[in-house]
């Protein structure tokens, strides 16, 4: 009918057309041999039953009946194990199509972009964004260098105020009275001053000694 429509079916119509007809083929089959194994059953107790009677004829004749049934079924295992062959094979050419397909699409979508891709902008573009990334790159970088010297500063002093403490700790002395009990300027310099003088009249008391 689609002949007549002037319509030509595609091969992947046609594949599947075939897929179709193998498999009602391999159903049939196999509905064929399911019916002869049921009459091998039916043939085989008869044959024991003809047996148990003494009627050997009848179970010579059943007997070869039941070797050409076997035969049978044997062919219908054949008949369906090439059927499926054909099967695989068909179903080979659809993947074969398929991926034949996809590649030409691909192909053409790759002719578009070649066409469509600009390389003097794209290098541009490129150069441009290594640019703009390593002078980001270099800030960074100086802004960590800041902040770690800052950061540094801080903890140095903060370290060194722990040590002091330690060892003022260690020779019992507190920073805090120490700072108090410490002289002011004014008066360190009266202090001075003053052993000035008692040095001088200890030694003019010498030099008259001497004399």
């Amino acid at each position: 009918m689609a002949f007549l429509f002037g319509r030509q079916k595609t091969p992947k119509e046609m594949l599947r057309e075939h897929q179709r007809a193998i498999n009602k083929a391999m159903r049939e089959v196999d509905r064929e041999r399911t019916g002869l194994q049921n009459q091998e059953k039916k043939i085989i107790m008869e044959v024991k039953k003809a047996a148990k009677g003494g009627q050997m004829g009848a179970a010579k004749i059943m007997a070869k009946d039941l070797v050409r049934t076997r035969n049978s079924i044997q062919k219908f295992y054949q008949m369906r194990a090439q059927l499926q062959a054909v099967g695989l094979r068909i179903q080979t050419l659809k993947s074969t199509q398929t991926m034949a397909e996809a590649m030409k699409g691909v192909t053409r979508a790759m002719m578009i972009m070649n066409r469509q891709m600009n390389l003097p902008a794209m290098q541009k573009i490129m150069m441009e964004f290594e640019m703009q990334t390593e002078k980001m790159d270099m800030k960074e970088e100086m802004m960590n260098d800041t902040m770690d010297d800052v950061m540094d500063q801080d903890d140095d002093e903060e370290k060194s105020n722990e040590i002091l403490s330690q060892v003022l700790d260690e020779i019992g002395i507190d920073l805090a009275q120490d700072l108090v009990d410490t002289p002011t300027p004014q008066a360190s310099s009266a202090q001075a001053s003053k052993e000035a003088d008692i040095d001088q009249d200890l030694q003019a008391r010498l030099d008259n000694l001497k004399k």
